[in-house]
């Protein structure tokens, strides 16, 4: 039985493996209709053998099925091929409700355009958020390029869901789960399907440690699951009051484990009842907070921090224009009016409480790695605190949320870190690079860094990385030779040719660019780097490892 017949949820609208043209895609059996020129190194054909490739570490190529299935447009597959998957919609295009939505979160045009497929002139790009980035055939690319496991988290977020219009499913978060889960089966069946049946595709969906190193001594992609949510098992607080029981808690904790979950997010957006969340910065953490306020009845609360590590900023702190804003809304009734921070490193009030303990023991319990990221400071320290007492180094940070200050414990704890995929250099925004990242995290650990790797948060509704401003007079060279030592040149995908030092990561097969760009740009630290990254998947599925 699926995972959503055991539910009770009928699909309407997903894409599905049976029927349409799927078996006319020829099979890309030597990689150049992706761009590969070359083939990279042979796989070992040993599962005990080290794994040597990169990892992504935090993806959501199922989000085409989470927040009740409107907010995105497009699908990483479909049974009608690419002009299915990545055509136009409607609300994300033109004056949109969508398209407008997207210029606010990534500065899109206005008003949107209509051209995915086959021109892909308007998206996808490296800022549009709310078009599918993922489509299989980049998978197909960076894998081919030296990838080797890539963690797709199963997301969601019921308030999300029920402010967007014309959603098809449900927006209880469990059932978003659920359907991301029969999504990702109907995706490595689709792959299959182009590749002679079951079990041929070079897509395979990983639900042990074990079953990792299998699939990677085949010389495929190893998928696995983990989940980031906003109230997992139902588990929203309203107004201080917790909605769920550890019974509950222990439900939502098997039916992960019989999916095959490898990681867990305690907390992710809003406060729950298992934690605080570290806050959003910026204009996006007033956005977030007033999702807050609607998911939970409160805005975010905080103290001064009392350690090194803090949660982020917020824009509204104590300054003339926030002054301003606070004496405006000051008619609002009580509890409503935008709050005002003060200055200075600020922490949320919530820790972990009772329940998230339960759910950390919980998760020890079942092997699952237990990742930090999005925790306040209150919750993350006091979770280290407690594996550091059982013993339990199955803890991660994937894409720089948490503070380096926690980064850093939770290595030498045994933990298993990666950083967001920030671009090789500067962009025209001063984001700092991902080596400047790699660098912060390693300052003053005492273990060994044996891998590392990278979270590109890919269809997360967050930006990839931008065209770098040295790319003028350093730029990647195409032909380029990735680290597994296959060659790749520019993809040419529909009417398109994608080059990473025009259009930055404007999809996710210039993720194999990107790695190549990243060493390419690393300096003297070049070849610790490559060795780092080309050992992350090892590093990664020995963490999981470790919870067993």
């Amino acid at each position: 039985m699926s995972v959503l017949a055991a539910a009770g949820l009928v699909v309407v609208g997903l894409p599905s493996p049976d029927g349409g043209p799927a078996a006319a895609h020829a099979a890309v059996g030597d990689g150049t209709a992706v761009g590969v020129l070359s083939p990279g190194a042979a796989p070992s054909g040993d599962p005990s053998a080290p794994i040597r490739g990169f990892v992504d570490a935090h993806t959501h190529i199922s989000a085409a099925a989470a927040f009740g299935g409107a907010l995105r447009c497009g699908t990483a597959f479909a049974p009608g091929g690419i002009a299915e998957a990545l055509g136009d919609c409607p609300p994300h295009s033109g004056l949109g409700h969508m398209a407008l939505l997207e210029a606010i979160l990534g500065g899109t045009d206005v008003p949107g355009g209509t051209q995915g497929y086959p021109t892909f002139a308007d998206w996808p790009a490296h800022n549009t958020q709310l078009h599918e980035q993922a489509y299989y055939t980049g998978i197909e690319r960076a894998w081919r390029s030296g990838m080797r496991v890539l963690q797709n988290y199963l997301v969601g977020n019921r308030t999300l869901c029920e402010l967007v219009p014309g959603s098809p499913h449900s927006c209880d978060e469990m059932d978003q789960l659920r359907l991301q889960v029969d999504y990702l089966d109907r995706m490595e069946a689709h792959i299959d399907a182009e590749h002679g049946g079951p079990g041929q595709g070079w897509f395979r969906i990983a639900r042990s440690p074990r079953e990792v190193r299998e699939i990677a001594a085949q010389g495929k992609l190893a998928v696995t699951l983990g989940v980031e949510t906003s109230e997992p098992f139902g588990c929203r607080v309203i107004d201080g009051a917790p909605q769920c029981t550890t019974a509950d808690i222990d439900r939502g904790l098997d039916e992960f484990a019989s999916w095959g979950v490898s990681t867990v997010f305690p907390v992710h957006k809003f406060d729950n009842a298992l934690a605080g969340t570290r806050f959003d910065r910026d204009l996006a953490g007033v956005a977030v907070n007033v999702g807050n306020k609607l998911g939970t009845q409160r805005f975010w609360e905080t103290e001064p921090c009392t350690g090194e590590a803090a949660d982020h900023p917020q824009p509204l702190a104590s300054t003339p224009v926030a002054d301003g804003l606070a004496a405006a809304s000051s008619g609002t009734p009580a509890g409503h009016a935008l709050p005002v921070y003060p200055e200075g490193p600020q922490c949320n009030i919530r820790g972990l409480s009772p329940l998230g303990e339960h759910t950390v023991r919980g998760l020890m319990a079942r092997g699952m790695v237990i990742n930090i990221e999005h925790m306040s400071v209150k919750a993350a320290s006091r979770t280290l605190d407690m594996a550091e007492e059982a013993g339990y180094p199955a803890l991660a940070a994937d894409h720089t949320w948490a503070d380096p200050v926690l980064n850093r414990r939770l290595h030498d704890l045994g933990g298993f870190v990666a950083t967001y995929a920030f671009a090789a250099d500067r962009t025209e925004n001063g984001d700092e690079t991902f080596a400047d990242h790699w660098r912060e995290n390693r300052e003053g650990t005492t273990r060994p860094w044996h891998g590392y790797g990278f979270g590109s948060d890919v269809n997360g509704l967050a930006p990839l990385a931008e065209p770098r401003t040295s790319a003028a007079t350093d730029p990647l060279v195409y032909p380029f030779t990735a680290p597994n030592g296959a060659v790749i040149d520019r993809w040419t995908l529909g009417e398109r040719t994608y080059d990473l030092n025009r259009d930055g990561v404007a999809q996710y097969g210039l993720y194999a660019d990107w790695v190549a760009d990243v060493l390419h740009r690393a300096g003297p630290d070049r070849a610790e780097l490559e060795r780092q990254l080309m050992n992350g998947a090892e590093a990664w599925v020995r963490t999981w490892e470790s919870a067993h």
